[in-house]
């Protein structure tokens, strides 16, 4: 299978560079990116790609017993550092896609310089005394109601997610995104999302890692940024300036000046 197609897989920027990876999260796709991918170019290459049932991706290649987990995720990723025969990528995760980083860069580590976790979270379920951010109700509720309406759940949801309640577009833009992913699709990748539970694996970490949460953010509180620096052998933790889930879109300056500055180190 071609890889590239299968993912839809874009390089650009300056070809020698080191390398940046920059992976969307759930019912989103590379296009999400479209306000960082352009500054880090100028001195970094980059690749963009879509997960297997996002984007522009090849559909015919998604099946539901690879794609309801987050190691088909994570697979994704290191079939595309095989194709393009990526060594020392810094691998840039925003929220979901930050733990995928994590197994990825867990399962093959030699491929791996660096992972930036973007408003992770390594479980959104609240457990004892860990916060996700959200109770077991509050996930069973949120995948019900995806389920029965999707394409209202998105309405609904994206505002929600995005913050910034006084810039209307930027909720509208993710909307939009999560619109254009196939329902049934979208349902499965939900529950791998929403009910997934990384934690153990995050102290098995050996790569360089930067967590970047956001001071004000519903889907991953504060708390979980904490948890995940704690968790991750030698991480550094920097929070943004920022409101909401999407500092890419919502503050792209700072967010890509982040991950340069670490990707320079």
């Amino acid at each position: 299978m071609d890889i590239r197609s299968r993912n839809n897989v874009v390089v650009a920027g300056r070809h020698g560079a080191p390398v940046l990876m920059l992976a969307h999260g759930f019912g989103c796709d590379q296009n999400l990116w479209r306000l960082v991918a352009p500054a880090l170019a100028e001195e970094f290459q980059v690749v963009l790609f879509d997960y297997v049932g996002s984007g522009r991706s090849d559909l015919s290649a998604w099946n539901e017993d690879r794609y309801g987990s987050l190691d088909g995720y994570a697979q994704d990723v290191l079939d595309i550092c095989e194709e393009l025969d990526l060594r020392d990528v810094v691998f840039v995760g925003h929220s979901v896609s930050s733990m995928v980083g994590v197994l990825a860069a867990t399962r093959e580590p030699g491929r791996f310089g660096g992972l930036v976790l973007l408003v992770p979270s390594p479980r959104y379920i609240d457990d004892g005394d860990y916060r996700g951010g959200f109770s077991a109700a509050d996930i069973d509720e949120l995948l019900e109601s995806l389920e029965d309406n999707y394409l209202g759940w998105s309405a609904a949801m994206a505002p929600v997610i995005m913050g910034n309640p006084e810039r209307p577009e930027l909720g509208e833009e993710l909307a939009g995104a999560f619109c254009r992913t196939d329902p049934a699709i979208a349902r499965v990748f939900a529950r791998a999302t929403f009910l997934s539970d990384s934690r153990a694996d995050l102290p098995a970490v050996r790569t360089p890692t930067l967590i970047v949460e956001c001071d004000q953010d519903v889907i991953a509180p504060r708390e979980v940024g904490a948890y995940t620096h704690a968790a991750i052998p030698g991480s550094r933790l920097v929070t943004l300036r920022a409101t909401g889930h999407c500092p890419q879109l919502s503050a792209p300056e700072a967010t890509a000046a982040v991950i340069a500055d670490f990707a320079r180190a």
